[in-house]
């Protein structure tokens, strides 16, 4: 994978047999190139291939610094639902267009009757995977603490988290088994050959407007109508149903290094701005004192893009007071094929960050 060097950076893939000719060009053209990935397909096979070798399996000793398909995240939710069920109760919200549920765990101390919640999300792209990989770390984080840290005794005894480690079920099987860098869901459309909807363009706030597709073949199709994804509905529903009691909704993507707050789909402040801001600031900060990572926040139409139809813009169009998006590491070197030895550093990073955004929750902000 060369990255071109212009005026914008492109990261290009390139079939073996075209790079030959491809590099000669770019030199004779005076375009600065630099090689990111020499061998894009052995990247891939060093994290989906020999997964027995690496005892991923085994459920007592789950190894949280690996990449994990579909079948063992579901495995291992099994496991914790039954082991730690004084904190820990899993269930569906529906079930995908291939017919998968789509669990989530629910964690937290049953103190009392209502407390208030937070949504976590991982995976609404497929290809996404440190995503995934975060969402069973923070779980991981939250069972394990819950006795020695006093902050995890306190999220937990105060608020309900809501974990779904994997939103787009369909897609994260199909990028496990047939095609590492699908973004979609797996619905099929009726007039066209292409597959998937993009989950993150298919919810009804200013649906298929700038920067979503109706083209069913673009990455960024929109789908026939809002919410046509079972996924995306069935979340929408849930949402929709706890709206009083969910506070914050915090949706884990990948890559760019960025926390991100509404508005995504136009350039305005949203109401509650020096609230959402100043949580911003002291998560990125907070962040950042694990490694030295700094990343950009703000909204997100002015710090990465214009885009329509958003689970974040829709979480806080429906009254969830606090709504991010963050995306994870990198800034593209190794982009979506983030090596596992970075599983660890970006979700203990994270997890900073999560904590604060909980704490400033829990406080009242005027």
């Amino acid at each position: 994978m060369p990255r071109v060097f212009a005026c914008t950076v492109i990261d290009v893939r390139v079939p073996q047999n075209t790079s030959r000719s491809l590099l000669p060009y770019l030199q004779q053209a005076s375009i600065h190139y630099t090689i990111l990935i020499s061998d894009l397909q052995k990247a891939i096979e060093n994290q989906t291939g020999q997964r027995a070798s690496r005892h991923r399996r085994s459920l007592p000793a789950y190894n949280y610094e690996v990449y994990h398909s579909l079948e063992e995240i579901e495995e291992w939710m099994y496991y914790l639902n039954k082991t730690h069920s004084d904190l820990v109760h899993m269930f569906s919200v529906g079930k995908s267009y291939e017919g998968r549920p789509l669990f989530v765990l629910k964690l937290g101390k049953r103190s009392r009757p209502y407390k208030k919640a937070v949504w976590i999300d991982c995976g609404i792209h497929a290809r996404e995977w440190i995503g995934p990989a975060f969402c069973q770390w923070f779980v991981k984080e939250a069972l394990q603490t819950y006795q020695t840290d006093p902050a995890m005794k306190k999220m937990l005894t105060q608020l309900y988290f809501y974990v779904m480690p994997v939103f787009n079920v369909d897609g994260y099987h199909y990028s496990w088994t047939n095609d590492r860098f699908w973004r979609k869901t797996r619905s099929k459309n009726s007039r066209f050959w292409c597959y998937g909807v993009d989950a993150n363009r298919n919810w009804k706030v200013k649906w298929c407007d700038e920067g979503a597709s109706l083209h069913p073949c673009d990455d960024t199709y929109c789908g026939p109508f809002p919410e046509s994804e079972p996924e995306v509905k069935a979340v929408a529903h849930f949402l929709r149903k706890h709206r009083k009691q969910i506070k914050a909704y915090l949706s884990f993507h990948a890559y760019a290094q960025m926390l991100l707050y509404p508005y995504s789909y136009k350039y305005a402040t949203i109401p509650n701005f020096s609230c959402v801001e100043s949580a911003a600031y002291n998560a990125v900060n907070a962040l950042q004192s694990a490694y030295g990572v700094r990343y950009r926040y703000g909204p997100a139409s002015s710090t990465l893009y214009v885009s329509s139809g958003s689970s974040m813009d829709w979480a806080y169009k429906n009254g969830i007071p606090y709504a991010f998006a963050f995306e994870l590491r990198d800034t593209g070197h190794f982009g979506f094929l983030l090596p596992e030895t970075l599983i660890r550093p970006t979700c203990t990073e994270t997890m900073l960050a999560v904590k604060n955004i909980t704490f400033h929750l829990l406080k009242k902000c005027h």
